[in-house]
């Protein structure tokens, strides 16, 4: 390999090399290590793209944190919006790549990771690439689950949960929304009843208790919620929620919970 890329630069003019940018190097990227976006993903107001981690196969899991206000600056609650943890849940996506792709946003301090379990939105499957249910692999009241709820070999034991733990420390929002479906319902069983009961009536979705059918251990919003000072709250929407109401209403409702709006006020 050495040997061909010598002979390919012996081959080139002197200037031509000095245009070529340097690869960089191929080692671990850190917990939020900066990565350029496909462009068609970039946004017209996005501020950053980082790279969290990567999935059991690979797969990059990115966030994007967006501009906030006409320039740039951070106001507001620092907002954290994830989609996609179940790979086979994929509807609530529309409502974080419209808020990346729309008008510029004021109010909120907002990161949007939209494909939170790429490989299992790559199968549409619940689960990730090894079968781990990431939603139920967290360490806070961890269990050993088989089945539908399978929670890994041992608490964090999966990528993606520790990459979404590192952001999530380094970040330390204020409030994380994670959509979910099918359930549909805002979970109000929790240490923010009053906050939870305020995001179902903005959503137009009942407020309510979220069970989990008795196996809710390990999961992303009891872990953050026990070692955190913000409040993380799961949203379920329906199994086939219109496609104007993920593209269009829910964005704005969703800012609207927190006192945002894109745009001009």
């Amino acid at each position: 390999m050495h040997s061909s890329f010598h002979r390919l630069a012996r081959s080139l003019p002197a200037l031509a090399l000095l245009a070529v940018p340097l690869a960089a190097p191929s080692g671990a990227a850190s917990a939020a290590s900066a990565a350029p976006a496909p462009a068609a993903e970039r946004g017209n107001h996005v501020l950053e793209q980082r790279v969290l981690g990567h999935s059991v196969r690979g797969r990059p899991i990115r966030a994007w944190h967006m501009e906030n206000g006409a320039e740039g600056r951070h106001s507001g609650p620092t907002v954290v919006l994830i989609a996609a943890m179940h790979g086979n849940e994929g509807a609530p996506r529309q409502i974080l790549r419209s808020l990346r792709g729309g008008k510029a946003i004021s109010g909120v301090d907002l990161w949007l990771v939209p494909a939170y379990n790429p490989d299992g939105l790559a199968r549409n499957s619940r689960r990730n690439a090894r079968g781990v249910d990431l939603n139920r692999n967290y360490p806070y009241h961890w269990a050993d689950l088989d089945g539908s709820y399978e929670s890994g070999p041992r608490p964090a034991s999966e990528p993606e949960t520790r990459a979404m733990m590192r952001f999530l420390r380094e970040v330390d929002p204020d409030y994380v929304l994670s959509f979910h479906q099918p359930l549909y319902g805002v979970d109000t069983d929790n240490k923010r009843p009053g906050f939870s009961r305020l995001v179902a009536r903005t959503l137009r979705l009942p407020a309510t208790t979220l069970d989990c059918g008795g196996v809710c251990h390990g999961t992303m919003t009891g872990w953050f919620n026990h070692h955190f000072r913000g409040f993380a709250l799961t949203v379920e929407y329906g199994a086939r929620p219109p496609r104007a109401l993920m593209a269009k209403t829910a964005p704005r409702q969703v800012l609207d919970i927190f006192g945002a709006h894109a745009g001009k006020p």
